[in-house]
Parts: C-alpha cells; structure tokens; sequence
C-alpha cells in the first residue's frame, strides 16, 4: 500500500490509561487507513503477568466506542504482544530484543523502531540507558522515542532528564508529545496567520492590543487527584500547552513550512520571552483552588474533599496571568493566560482583542459610548472553527453601532471525522516529522519562565484557598489583573449574551 509505514512500536506502560484511551484506539484508526497494514507489530511492557490472548481483550475493549467489524477488529489486535517487563532489569531488555527480532522478521518491519514512554517519568532516563546498553537500538532503521509530559518538576530536574535521555538518543531522535499541538485548530494557528495577507498584516503590536488564551475545564481533578497534588495547574498546563499555544501566535513567519524552520522561529520567539522578577510574578500571576457549590440542585466537591487531597492543600487549580514577549513586533503587548478546573465551561479558545480606533464617530449601543472591541477568536474545543467580532450600524433608523460576530464553525460531522490529537502525531512520528513535537530549547525556556512563579508561590502560603466555587470563571483577582491594566476577559460565560 502506498501510505503504509512500516515499524515496530515498543510501549512502555502498554497496562496504563494512557496507552487504552489514546494510543490503541489512535494506532487502530491508522490502520483503518491504511497508514498501518501488514508491516507492523506493537509490543506491549508492564509488570503485569500478562499474556497476549488477554493483552488482546484489553486492545479489543479499548476499541469499543469506534466503528470497526470484529473480523477488522481481531486482524488489528494480532499484530499486538505483550511481555511482562521491569524496566530496571537488564535481563527483560535481553528477552525484549530478542521478541523484537523475531517481530522484524515476521512482519518485515525494516528494523524501524518507535518507543513509547507511557509511565512516569522517573524511569525515562533507565529505559533509554537500557535500550543503549542492551543494544536494542537498532543500526539499519530508524529508532524514535516518544515521551510524555512531564518533562521534569522544573527545569534542573528537565535538564537532567534531558542529559540521560540524550546520552542514548540524539535530538532528533526524540519527540516529546505535547497533544495540543495534534489539535486541528491549534495547527489551524499557523494557517489563519501565514496563509493570509488582511490578517498577518495586522499581526503586530500596531494594531493588537492584547491577546488572550483560554484552556477552561467544567471537571475538577477527579482520578487525576494523586498526580495534581504534584503539578498543580502552572505545571500541568501553563507550562506546557499554554506556553506551546503562545509561541505559535508570537513566532516570526518560518522561511519555509518544515520542521526545522519552524522550530527555528519557535525557540527564538521563546528567547525573548521575558521572564519575571520575583515582584513582577506575584504581580503578574494569581492563582486559586476550587471551592464546593450546589448548581441545579446538584453540589459539587471543592478540590480538598477530592481523595488523595489533603484538607488544607494548597495546590492551585487555577492560573491567569501575564506572558510579554520582548522583541519588535510585541513589545507593550500582554498575552493573558488563564486555566482551571470546576470553571462554568469547558472551552479551549484564543482572543485576539485588537485596539480602538482614535476616536468613535457613532453612538454606540453601550453605556460608555465606545465602540467595541474587534476581536479574531480562534475556537480549539469543544467546537472548532473561528469567529470575527466587528461593528456594524443597528437595524432601523440612526447610526448606532453594535458588535456583530461573523463566525464559522466546523459541523459536528467534519469535527467527527478530523483526526483525534494522538493520530496525527503518531502519525507525524511515523513519518520522522517533528513539526508538531517540543525541542528541548523550547521546553528549558518555558521551565525557566515557570520556575520564577513557582518559587514565589512557594515561599508564600495561599490564605485565602479555596477562593473561588466550583461553576465559576476563577477567583475575582484574575478579573482584576486584567482590570488594573484597563481591559478585560473577552470569554466570559457566566454572563449573559447582549440581545438585540
């Protein structure tokens, strides 16, 4: 088959959530089209004392909610094995290639190997010594490693990390997954900004007078309590996704679409990323926990009554704050981030607020006679499409101006079909294209930018946690923030619609 790739897929942490609820149903949609056929075999790793009928269930069930016949389905889960793995044993690495050479064999996989870091972290750096020192790399294909977030607690503990990683693969070996860059409308970033002339044009500090970035979330921490209380909202999503989102919509044009002139203007931009003084943080960065609330009748827990959460906790499910870029083109323009869990709605979206003109020769439908803002929204999830809030003259007699919205949305059916996140970067990682994947540069300016709020939070302790109820948009302070500079959160959902 033309498009078919041909590779081995070793997952370590093969048992995990991870590997059910996102990489077999991903790599199972590849095959479905033809991208993965005859030429390919997954091993599957973990302590469990598995064997491959029963490995072969859990990649069946994992299947359930996708449209498959069983004959599809039982062809897909035959290319899968599984064995039973310590990763700090040097002796399962030994049984691990040798099962490895017999699958090259049998479905003729060209020695082309991806490996898949599915469990914590803290055994990154062993599995890719032993992977080098057990001579399971191989010399003749290919040998990617994917790896998931974190990357690190900060960056000393990511800097190390990435040392032991290196010392067994190179650079370009290595692709660290960041899913929201597998996100159709975060890849749509790029298109709507280089793709057309009315809208880069503008793309400056000239024109823009802020741009905001909302990753909300309705669910609290649910089973993910045990994990949080270690990362809090900065590290689990400021640091990483938000940060990767900003450097999208600040970045230079690239010389040409490829991997590496895109990663160019992607670590530069990063460079001129200021980084806060201990005052500027606490200035620039609030945080919050969520608080119980009753809506319709139903209560919801604050974040302490989760389990695995301590009754006086004081991590942060909530983050706003402030990102400056100090170069040319945004100089005196804020990027406003904000993220939670338990918020009103689940909406990842992007503000792009452009300034006022000089002065309003209309009458306006608002109380304060300007007109309003015109912004460019780019909806990520759950729909997906982009929106253009622009003033126009009101229905009937006068010249009164309100904001009207021209926007376009993806249908449920297309969104339907478009490519889960994990498929197109399994995918990307199948054709060697590290586009979408995080350089280790990027990731070390991030956790230097986060590291100096960290700390200051650190050294302070929240009086005030919970400070904002579950249902809300986040404590008042994140309101504030915007407000001490004279604007606003464009995205507000617990306020109701103007009508006409």
């Amino acid at each position: 088959m033309q498009n078919e790739k041909v590779a081995l897929f070793i997952i370590f942490g093969g048992s995990g959530d991870l590997a059910r609820r996102k990489l077999y149903p991903s790599l199972f949609r590849l095959y479905q089209k033809g991208y993965l056929d005859q030429h390919f075999a997954v091993i599957g790793t973990a302590r469990r004392p598995w064997t491959d009928d029963y490995y072969h269930q859990i990649v069946t069930e994992s299947l359930s909610d996708l449209q498959a016949t069983d004959e599809q389905v039982a062809a897909f889960a035959s290319h899968f094995y599984y064995q039973s793995h310590d990763v700090t044993n040097a002796e399962h690495y030994v049984v691990l290639e040798e099962l490895a050479k017999k699958l090259d064999q049998k479905y003729e996989l060209q020695d082309n190997r991806i490996y898949y870091m599915a469990m914590s972290p803290n055994f990154f750096g062993t599995i890719a010594k032993h992977l080098k020192s057990e001579q399971i790399l191989t010399e003749d294909g290919f040998n990617r490693l994917i790896i998931e977030k974190p990357f690190g607690h900060d960056y000393q503990s990511a800097k190390e990390l990435n040392e032991q990683i290196r010392a067994s693969f190179a650079e370009d070996q290595i692709y660290r997954i960041d899913h929201y860059l597998g996100k159709e409308m975060v890849q749509n970033i790029s298109a709507i900004r280089f793709g057309n002339n009315i809208i880069e044009s503008l793309w400056n500090n000239r024109y823009i007078d802020n741009i905001q970035i909302t990753l909300s979330e309705a669910l609290g921490v649910e089973e993910r309590a045990g994990y949080y209380e270690t990362a809090g909202a900065m590290r689990d999503m400021v640091q990483n996704h938000i940060s990767q989102i900003a450097t999208l919509l600040a970045m230079e044009p690239p010389v040409s679409f490829s991997a590496t002139d895109i990663r160019h203007e992607k670590i530069k931009v990063l460079r001129s990323l200021h980084i806060d003084t201990p005052e500027e943080a606490r200035r620039n960065f609030v945080r919050g926990q969520y608080g119980p609330a009753t809506i319709d009748g139903t209560r919801l827990e604050g974040y302490r009554e989760a389990e695995q959460v301590a009754s006086d906790s004081k991590t942060e499910t909530y983050v706003a704050g402030k990102m400056e870029f100090e170069n040319y083109r945004w100089a005196g323009v804020p990027f406003y981030v904000r993220t939670g869990k338990r918020l009103a709605k689940k909406a990842t979206r992007v503000d792009i607020v452009f300034k006022q003109l000089p002065m309003n020769i209309f009458k306006t439908v608002s109380d304060d006679d300007k007109l309003g803002d015109n912004v460019l929204t780019i909806y990520v999830e759950p729909t997906e499409g982009f929106g253009l809030r622009v003033n126009a003259k009101r229905l009937g007699q006068g010249f009164e101006t309100r904001p009207v919205d021209l926007d376009f949305r993806h249908s449920a059916a297309a969104a339907g079909n478009s490519p889960e996140a994990y498929e197109r970067l399994l995918l990307d990682a199948l054709n060697g294209d590290s586009t979408n994947f995080t350089h280790w540069d990027e990731l070390s300016q991030t956790w230097k930018f986060a590291d100096v709020i960290e700390q200051v939070w650190a050294e302070t302790t929240p009086t005030d946690f919970p400070n904002y109820a579950s249902g809300s948009m986040g404590p008042e302070a994140a309101t504030e923030l915007l407000a001490r500079d004279g604007r606003h959160w464009i995205y507000d959902p617990t306020q109701a619609l103007p009508k006409e």
